[in-house]
């Protein structure tokens, strides 16, 4: 037996014995996550500045801060979460009462990707603990640092008969994949997204995938172009571009493309000063293979802002491209990096069929004032997200359930969601003996049969 399959064996017996399902139980250590979080936050932070040159500040509000709201919101909401639904019951099954009752899965597992690593890998958990799920817990070896603290941190706080963690690269991972879960979440790209979904396929594992794609920015004329540039500059280059939901490519309307490239080039260097890399807050990119990639994709087309690199330090500059080849890789791929292409349309109608022409992403931006086009955007597009004037932010709203459609996943989480993701809804119907309607036992008659009729 695997070390791998002594990790499941003990898991499963805790789960048997019970242990997770009370609701203090998962009270206690959501709890004991938090106060994990807040009385480490240092070495969490300087982990991910070690890994991915995150500042304290973007380390706090994309990662530990993120995490602590979610752990508050399941702590106010988990009783109600917890709690029965009652539904509706038919005349054919009266007297009686229906509900749905969550439940618990069993033992999960949960591969968090190196981008977010404390914070892609911590959410899930909250709601696989909110549902009361073991937990085998996959950090990315590729954000060693964040891996380690994990591994430290994770059996000093929550209950080590309940929750695992295992690190190590694909080997790992792939040992990890070979076992029966009752449900893995996946966090990751689309070519891993494939590897995990048949994996799975072999046990019939129910998956959670939030992957990816090139999740486009529309950008109309009548929106103010000031505040579209600095918000499209901050959800770009937040994480040097390293994050699922940045968006990917601009698509502005041919009369305001001008005033867009200029207030992104006056944003970068409000945020950053006039040479990025001697900034304190903007990141690096995680490796030099993910550099080397990048790097190249500054190409087929002309660099209106930035473009410089340095291989030593991982540092690429923010970068905006005009005059793109649609053909080229950095139109074609997920960028997952600081490049923004920009490419104009002429009407609304020219915008939405280029989106539509492509795979369905994880995330959509539109800025504009006018109702119409906001309507005709929401109705003629799919996405796994939508922003209105803004980038990102709706990651930040727990009760909206995050998640892709399509290629750019399936399942979602957050709040309720991550709850619902981490349960079985069973339904049960509850019946009283005082009365037996004898209309549905044999023999069946003709007077029955009028009976059964008028009911159904």
């Amino acid at each position: 037996m695997t070390q791998t399959s002594d990790i499941l064996t003990d898991l499963r017996a805790t789960f048997a014995r019970h242990t997770t399902r009370p609701e203090a139980w998962r009270r206690a250590q959501l709890h004991r996550l938090k106060a994990m979080i807040e009385e480490n936050e240092g070495a969490i932070l300087d982990a991910l500045h070690a890994d991915l040159g995150k500042s304290a500040f973007e380390g706090r509000l994309t990662e530990t801060g993120t995490v602590l709201a979610e752990i508050n919101h399941a702590l106010k909401h988990l009783k109600g979460w917890m709690r029965p639904t009652s539904v509706w019951t038919p005349i054919t099954n009266q007297p009686g009462r229906s509900m749905i009752k969550p439940e618990p899965l069993g033992v999960v597992l949960v591969i968090a990707p190196w981008n977010y690593p404390f914070n892609l890998l911590a959410t899930p958990l909250i709601g696989a603990i909110a549902a009361g799920n073991c937990a085998v817990l996959k950090p990315s070896e590729i954000s060693a640092h964040t891996s380690r603290v994990i591994a430290r941190l994770i059996p000093d706080y929550l209950d080590p008969q309940a929750f695992r963690v295992v690190e190590g690269a694909a080997e790992t991972a792939k040992e990890l994949l070979d076992e029966r879960f009752d449900h893995i979440f996946f966090t990751g790209g689309e070519t891993v997204g494939r590897i995990v979904m048949t994996a799975a396929a072999k046990n019939l594992t129910p998956v959670t995938l939030e992957l990816g794609g090139k999740s486009p920015a529309i950008v109309e004329a009548d929106c103010d172009l000031g505040i579209a540039a600095r918000r499209l500059a901050w959800g770009k280059f937040l994480n040097a571009g390293q994050t699922c939901i940045a968006p990917d490519y601009v698509l502005v309307e041919e009369k305001a493309a001008d005033g867009l490239v200029a207030g992104l080039r006056t944003a970068i260097t409000e945020f950053f000063g006039a040479d990025p890399k001697l900034s304190p807050d903007y990141p690096r990119l995680v490796s030099d293979r993910h550099f080397a990639r990048v790097r190249d994709l500054i190409s087929g087309g002309t660099v209106a802002v930035g473009g410089e690199s340095d291989a030593a330090t991982r540092y690429i500059a923010p970068t905006v491209m005009t005059g793109v080849d649609l053909e080229a890789p950095v139109m074609r791929e997920e960028i997952f990096g600081p490049v923004l292409p920009i490419v104009t349309y002429r009407t609304i109608e020219e915008a939405i069929a280029f989106v539509t022409a492509r795979p369905k992403p994880l995330a959509l931006y539109l800025f504009s004032n006018t109702k119409e086009v906001r309507d005709r955007v929401l109705e003629e597009t799919s996405s796994g997200g939508v922003c209105i004037n803004d980038v990102v932010m709706h990651l930040a709203v727990p009760d909206l359930p995050f998640g892709g459609v399509g290629i750019s996943g399936m399942g979602a989480y957050h709040g309720r969601a991550s709850f619902d993701t981490f349960s079985h809804r069973k339904s049960v119907l509850v019946k009283s003996e005082w009365f037996d309607l004898p209309l549905r036992y044999a023999p069946f008659t003709a007077t029955k049969m009028k009976w059964l009729r008028r009911l159904m």
